[in-house]
């Protein structure tokens, strides 16, 4: 059965997530595929950024090109503009000409100033963790028609559930990270306490004791502390072996002797 062009997009989009490492690499291939698609509806070369906001992260933001990523930056500095509105206000906001349009005076003197006569913000539907909005940008004025906006508005609805994947994988990976963190720390501890038990013939408590004041003492990280201990008695820093199917430590390998 053949599939719609809004299904091929869709795939192909997700297909980017697989093939990206990271949230900024896939927002600048999805800047890519957004940049391609508009530029057939409007007729010329169109540009495109990408900004994604994140709670308690700061911006990411992709490009086209890179003259792409430094005129969607414009308003991080010279203050709000159709981007920034489209994602405060979810919905798409053009600016048709930088010369006669006066909402944005300092952000269209800026655009001018790079060459760039005309763009059109439109937003990414996400969730209340995240935000995001495609920018279009083009050197000519008034190529944004009707059609291409409400193109824009149907490649960013279709985006949309492409970024809102990406989001959540990067955010299970970024959680994996800590907890894979949070093991090596604690086998560095761990094994630093056994060291401290063996030299003092003291309860595990009381070495958790002695490793604390002494890391308060010298104003360093318990775990960096206890990495030195273990290098010292060792020879060689202390390693958290994992088995990659279940992401857990093997216990067999964290024990010694």
């Amino acid at each position: 059965m053949a599939i719609s062009p809004e299904q091929e997009l869709l795939v192909q989009l997700q297909d980017l997530i697989i093939g990206t490492d990271s949230v900024s690499d896939f927002l600048t291939s999805l800047a890519g595929v957004a940049a391609a698609t508009i530029s057939r509806s409007a007729g010329t070369d169109v540009e495109c950024g990408v900004t994604l906001k994140r709670h308690r992260a700061s911006a990411t933001v992709g490009g086209s090109s890179d003259r792409a990523v430094e005129l969607d930056r414009i308003e991080q500095y010279a203050g709000p503009g159709p981007c920034m509105t489209a994602l405060r206000t979810q919905t798409s906001v053009l600016l048709g000409d930088t010369r006669s349009d006066s909402r944005w005076p300092e952000y269209q003197k800026q655009l001018m100033e790079h060459g760039c006569f005309t763009t059109l913000g439109v937003p990414m539907e996400l969730n209340q963790e995240a935000s995001a909005a495609l920018n279009f940008f083009a050197s000519q004025a008034g190529v944004f028609s009707e059609a291409a906006v409400r193109d824009a508005a149907g490649f960013a609805e279709i985006a949309g559930h492409a970024v809102r994947l990406a989001v959540k994988v990067a955010t299970i990976q970024g959680v994996a990270q800590d907890m894979e963190t949070a093991m090596k720390s604690r086998t560095a501890i761990d094994l630093a306490c056994g060291i401290v038990m063996a030299q003092n013939r003291c309860t595990q408590s009381e070495a958790m004791k002695i490793l604390t004041k002494a890391s308060s003492t010298r104003n360093q990280k318990l775990r960096d502390l206890a990495e030195e201990i273990v290098v010292k008695a060792s020879g060689e820093k202390p390693q958290t072996h994992f088995d990659r199917a279940t992401s857990k430590p093997h216990p067999a390998q964290t024990t010694t002797n």
